[in-house]
Formats: structure tokens, sequence, C-alpha cells
């Protein structure tokens, strides 16, 4: 049972990313998907959300208008970043949870950067 996020990286202000987190050993389609961030010297915090039941999101005001979350029956969801700014570096965590089980991924940074 493992989740797997990637596709972090370096990226100019105003550019864009997709980080991907990918579940193996379960399926997604039960799980909350969240996305949280957390940058140096930072708590944690919650970026994104996508439900299980009616895929109703939720973002931090942040984000809002720039990130978009999705899920698709690949057994992966998705944070699409656009107009990416240097507030937005931080090392990016995926995370799936039901009434009972909560899994991580491992995390993918992103550096926003000229």
């Amino acid at each position: 049972v493992q989740l797997q996020a990637s596709g972090g990286g370096l990226v100019e202000p105003g550019g864009s990313l997709r980080l991907s987190c990918t579940a193996s050993g379960f399926s997604l389609d039960s799980y909350a998907i969240s996305w949280f961030r957390q940058a140096p010297g930072k708590e944690r915090e919650v970026v994104s959300r996508i439900s299980s039941r009616d895929s109703a999101t939720y973002y931090t005001d942040a984000v809002t208008g720039r990130f978009t979350i999705s899920r698709d029956n690949t057994n992966t969801a998705y944070l699409h970043m656009n107009s990416l700014k240097p507030e937005d570096t931080a090392v990016y965590y995926c995370n799936a949870k039901d009434r009972v089980t909560d899994y991580w991924g491992q995390g993918t940074l992103v550096t926003v950067s000229s």
C-alpha cells in the first residue's frame, strides 16, 4: 500500500506545474484526497481537497483561482498549479483519507524562483 507524489521541480514565477498522486495497493475511489504543503520554517498547511462522494473541492485562499485539484479513473489525483509565485515554494504532500485510514505520500519539492 503506497501513495506516491510526483511532478515537483523548479519553475519560474508565473509558470505552471502539475503534481500527481498515485495510489498502489488500494483504490482512491472511496478516499478524500488532499494536498498539503510545508514551506521552510512553517507549519504544514492544507492547500486543496477533493471529496470522494461528489468531487466537491476546497482551496485555501492563497491558491484560489490558480490551482485546480482533480482525480481520474487511473487511481491518480492531480494538483494543477498555474501562475506560480515564489511563496508557493514548499514540499507538497498528498493525503488520502477515509473514515478509518489515512495515507500520506512522501512529498515532492516545488521551487518557484527566477
